[in-house]
């Protein structure tokens, strides 16, 4: 099945380098792949994957092992992020 796999701000430096200025990368994945084993197969860390939607919708942590994609499916992540 066809997904695109998007990682925002300081994430983008896990993707491939071809995929790193459009901050996505549209990718055939096996059928049954859930959340988390996709963000596992990029291997980042743990704390740095803090908000992930899929086509637009929140996937909170402990679901993210349970989450099967779907053929067309957008998975979305972004790292904590600080600011004043």
């Amino acid at each position: 099945m066809d997904i695109t796999f998007k990682l925002f701000a300081t994430l983008t430096d896990y993707l491939p380098p071809a995929a790193r200025r459009s901050n996505a990368l549209n990718m055939e994945v096996d059928d049954d792949l859930t959340v988390k084993q996709l963000i596992d197969l990029f291997a980042m860390p743990e704390k740095l994957v803090h908000l992930v939607l899929v086509n637009g919708t929140y996937i909170a942590p402990e679901d993210r092992a349970e989450k099967v994609l779907k053929d067309g499916d957008v998975l979305a992540v972004w790292p904590p992020v600080a600011g004043g």
